[in-house]
């Protein structure tokens, strides 16, 4: 993965011409409510919205007697490459199989695999934080000039910030982004209306509207319900929600600050009142949770949402698709997003202690109040296998753009059972498509509204993308994150043990080398 220098793609002149159109067409939407393989399949999914060009049809590519061994996580991810197998074999003639692992296993699967002798998978859909490991082993594909040569791909279509975050390292394209991922808050605009409150602008307001609507019945049932519905399970998705909590205290001068480390020193930044704040703020969301809240999966509390049953959430773009199902949702049309909450303190890292916004402390602050919206692990994409035969590399490019191609995309990104999120400039322009789905325009205007605000931050929070970022993540925080919420840790023992852990890591992959990634990863001079 190229190393993301958010600066970069503020100010450098193509990249910003590429930001300002997303953005100009985000707010637009906002305020108005190869040669290789150029493949289309018209009935798995509609044209391209008008104003997305279509390039010259062409006959693809055929791949009679290619089979292709795909994994991925066994959740939604299995259900969009599931929507496109049959329609992928019919015009090329390929055989696709698929095979799905948790997603605490998928890491550690895809590097036993790849490393072995005897590779069973020639594709992954995968998390962009681990091409660095994959790239640096000799695992994945440089897939440059193919996708150079994809014209149906439409990479320009791409969003900059999946198009440079997710998809390139050094100069080259390892992967193809399939979705778009940061978190949103989502909560029941009825009752808000009702009880005249607005949605939470800072951690302090979300505690407060989740403590009035608790123990409340939300979905006439006459039961009492939830004011807070939040995943905190472990070896899930936990510790990446917990970042949304963290990053407003810790980050409020623009993206190159960054969340983990100090960049000159790659000291870990969590044993300080910042970290502190967001650690008490974020067990406090407990009290006002299910019984169990502590081991509340990420598919349980969609549920929940969406059955009524909970006041807010925090969560992916899913929720917002899911919302619109009347199979599966109670709610329809009675959802609203909002940006992620933030925090009138920030830290002081020299002093190490939390200090009021200003206009100096919080350049970025909206009416005070510092956001740092989360762009937690940065969408799913898909990698090729550098040890498969070249025929079958070509059949897994192949697939993979042809599930990129906005005639597939655009509409994928609108069904929530897909698990993918907008990501192309095409998916924020056309409002047709979400209403197609069943979004109301009151709705779709507010949903890609707040994709537009968090989208537009500068102070918008890149995930970790170093070598070994699985271990100081899953292996370390959300190991201790759930010790502390079951209180086998206090809250000072348990960033204590996440800074010595992190650092012990840190030493012994090489604290140069580590430093040297990080800083670059936030497009700082190495």
């Amino acid at each position: 993965m190229k190393p993301f220098s958010w600066r970069r793609l503020c100010f450098s002149s193509k990249a910003y011409q590429h930001l300002t159109m997303l953005l100009v067409a985000l707010w637009i939407v906002a305020v108005a409510g190869c040669s290789l393989l150029q493949v289309r399949m018209p009935t798995v999914s509609s044209s391209p919205p008008s104003g997305t060009p279509s390039p010259a049809a062409v006959s693809p590519q055929r791949f009679d007697g290619v089979t292709i061994h795909i994994i991925t996580h066994d959740g939604a991810q299995q259900t969009v490459t599931r929507r496109h197998i049959a329609g992928f074999e019919n015009l090329t003639g390929a055989k696709v199989k698929q095979t799905g692992v948790p997603f605490k296993d998928l890491y550690d699967t895809l590097q036993r695999d790849w490393s072995s002798g005897a590779s069973q998978y020639e594709m992954a859909i995968a998390l962009p934080q681990w091409q660095i490991d994959f790239i640096q082993a000799g695992y994945l594909e440089d897939l440059t000039d193919r996708r150079k040569a994809d014209v149906a791909l439409q990479w320009d279509d791409i969003a900059p910030l999946w198009r440079e975050f997710s998809a390139v390292y050094k100069g080259h394209t390892y992967s193809i982004p399939l979705d778009g991922d940061f978190h949103m808050l989502y909560y029941r605009t009825d009752l808000l209306k009702q009880a005249g409150l607005t949605p939470p602008a800072t951690w302090d307001d979300y505690l407060a509207i989740a403590k009035q609507f608790h123990d409340k019945d939300l979905n006439g049932d006459g039961k009492p319900d939830y004011g807070s519905c939040i995943e905190k399970r472990p070896k899930e998705f936990s510790a990446s929600i917990l970042g949304s909590f963290i990053a407003p205290f810790l980050q409020s001068q623009g993206t190159a600050q960054g969340i983990f480390f100090d960049p000159d020193t790659m000291k870990p930044l969590v044993n300080n009142p910042g970290f502190a704040r967001a650690l008490e703020i974020y067990k406090q969301t407990t009290n006002y949770g299910v019984p169990d809240d502590k081991n509340l999966s990420q598919p349980e509390a969609r549920r929940l949402f969406l059955s009524g049953r909970c006041a807010m959430t925090l969560d992916w773009g899913d929720v917002g698709t899911q919302s619109i199902y009347p199979t599966t949702s109670n709610v329809m049309n009675k959802v609203g997003t909002s940006i992620t909450p933030g925090s009138t303190q920030v830290l002081d890292r020299q002093a190490n202690q939390l200090i009021a916004c200003n206009k100096f402390t919080c350049p970025y602050a909206i009416n005070g109040v510092n956001h740092a919206p989360y762009a937690a692990y940065g969408g799913w994409v898909g990698v090729v296998a550098a040890k498969a035969a070249p025929r079958v590399k070509d059949a897994a490019y192949a697939f993979l753009s042809y599930m990129g191609q906005p005639a597939q995309s655009n509409v994928d990104v609108t069904v929530g059972a897909t698990g993918y999120n907008p990501y192309r400039v095409s998916q924020f322009k056309e409002v047709e498509p979400w209403l197609k789905a069943g979004m109301s325009l009151e709705m779709a205007n507010n949903y890609l509204g707040t994709i537009e605000v968090s989208l537009s931050s500068p102070n918008i929070v890149l995930d970790l993308t170093i070598p070994h970022n699985q271990q100081y993540l899953l292996n370390v925080l959300d190991a201790v994150r759930a010790d502390f919420l079951r209180n086998k840790l206090t809250q000072e023992e348990a960033m204590q043990q996440i800074e010595q852990r992190w650092q012990q890591i840190t030493d012994r992959v090489g604290r140069a080398d580590q430093k040297a990634a990080y800083r670059s990863s936030l497009g700082l001079p190495s």
